[in-house]
């Protein structure tokens, strides 16, 4: 984790790819880290004026309409856009309900690391807080990692290590991770616990955003539970509620 230090102090250039892969293959590097190694290493590489260049480009807090017209056409399964920072952006009805918690709080955009961190509502949602807590700095350290002159990503970091003494512990392990599908648990206030497989899809007509996914194994509790969630959603105008919210 040294030369990961290094690197992101920006103290090492002109690494080429085979002492790269050397460095990987000796540490062992799983193939998150091996990513965030080259991202490092490119971060070091880069030039003054293309580093000023890149400064301030954090991904938009919106999208086109269109995407949010593709989110309105799932209607089976919480879904939503997040950008590098981890921000919600976007959401269909269910996504909105399910991250219901975090539209609670006036803070806009709706953010994972400020939710899971800031907010003690995240440690009831997650049913292991721990987990969720340290697979989200993960991807946050490889975000950064990838975007080393993001002032968002920047801002965002400073901001959770001065107001959070789990986050700065979580952070100062240099730990990364590849984050595209799997399955989570979550307690959700209205309908219970939820057991839901996600999938995350890179959007590469829209640098910096993913589309992410939460569909339940179909014939399961949950699939069950989703519905009962739809139905609450509409009831209580969640979605309209959010969006009346971000607009603001």
């Amino acid at each position: 984790m040294d030369y990961y230090t290094r690197l992101e102090r920006g103290n090492l250039s002109g690494v080429s790819d085979s002492v790269l892969d050397a460095i990987a293959g000796a540490l062992e590097l799983d193939r998150a880290e091996h990513d965030h190694l080259y991202d490092l290493a490119r971060a070091a590489n880069t030039s003054g004026r293309k580093r000023a260049a890149s400064a301030g480009g954090s991904a938009p807090s919106k999208v086109r309409p269109e995407l949010q017209y593709l989110l309105d056409t799932i209607t089976g399964a919480p879904a939503f856009i997040g950008n590098n920072r981890l921000d919600i952006v976007a959401a269909n009805t269910l996504g909105y309900a399910l991250y219901s918690d975090m539209y609670r709080t006036p803070s806009r955009p709706a953010n994972h690391s400020r939710f899971i961190f800031l907010d003690p509502r995240a440690h009831n949602f997650y049913t292991d807080w721990d987990r969720a807590a340290n697979t989200n700095v993960a991807i946050l350290r490889r975000e950064a990692g990838r975007n080393p002159h993001d002032k968002g990503i920047a801002e965002l970091i400073g901001e959770l290590s001065m107001r959070s003494d789990e986050f700065r512990t979580l952070w100062a392990a240099h730990n990364v991770r590849r984050h595209y599908a799997g399955t989570k648990f979550f307690q959700h206030p209205v309908v219970g616990l939820l057991e839901l497989n996600y999938q995350v899809l890179g959007l590469e007509e829209d640098p910096g955003h993913t589309l992410t996914v939460y569909p339940a194994t179909p014939g399961s509790p949950s699939e069950e539970a989703l519905q009962l969630l739809a139905s609450w959603a509409v009831t209580e105008n969640i979605a309209e509620t959010a969006r009346s919210q971000v607009r603001a």
